[in-house]
């Protein structure tokens, strides 16, 4: 069972209070996904060979909105549920919870900057399998805690599993490779574009 580890773990205050618990995971995920260029995200996206059922860029944010949110709304639940009980055993889980919700945050912020910004797919897809299982163990975690908690990472878990799909497709459509797939558009070494990409 994985230990409670305060300096790997979001302050409490974070989630005694439903409002910060929920916009802190929504404000960090907007903010990662301007600082990695939306515009130069969607090119990227819409230029590399994707797997079946790929969604428009257009759907990414207001999913991600939802699901951060919903994700924060899951952390005050199950910790607020915990600390107002009496039993030592839900207070343990709800404290060990909470070390594993910021693991996973962590390692829901870096996909983005993994795979279009630093472009390694492999990294990124070791990332979100990586995510989803932690996932999934603070679901169940939280489970013993309160069941509207862990059920209220259920979308979040679907949509993690959906994109492993994506991450993993794209990686072996594209020969875990996408460094190669630029090409220099004018002679200057940082700008480029992706072999695949329409001329505009």
């Amino acid at each position: 069972m994985t230990s409670y580890i305060p300096h790997l773990t979001l302050p409490s205050f974070i989630f005694e209070k439903p409002a910060l618990s929920v916009l802190l995971p929504v404000a960090l995920g907007t903010a990662v996904g301007y600082s990695t260029r939306p515009k130069e995200t969607q090119k990227t996206y819409l230029a590399l060979r994707q797997p079946p059922l790929r969604p428009p860029p257009w759907v990414f944010g207001p999913v991600w909105t939802l699901l951060y949110g919903a994700m924060g709304y899951a952390a005050f639940r199950a910790w607020s549920t915990a600390m107002d009980s009496f039993d030592a055993k839900k207070v343990l889980l709800a404290k060990q919870g909470a070390t594993l919700y910021t693991i996973q945050l962590g390692l829901n912020l870096i996909w983005m900057p993994l795979f279009f910004s630093l472009r390694r797919p492999i990294a990124a897809t070791v990332d979100i399998v990586a995510l989803t299982g932690v996932t999934g163990y603070l679901a169940y975690i939280w489970g013993q805690v309160d069941e509207v908690a862990a059920w209220t990472l259920v979308p979040y878990l679907g949509w993690l599993s959906f994109a492993t799909y994506l991450s993993a497709g794209c990686g072996y459509l594209n020969n875990w490779d996408f460094q190669t797939k630029e090409r220099s558009t004018d002679g200057k070494p940082k700008d480029t574009k992706f072999v695949d990409e329409k001329r505009e």
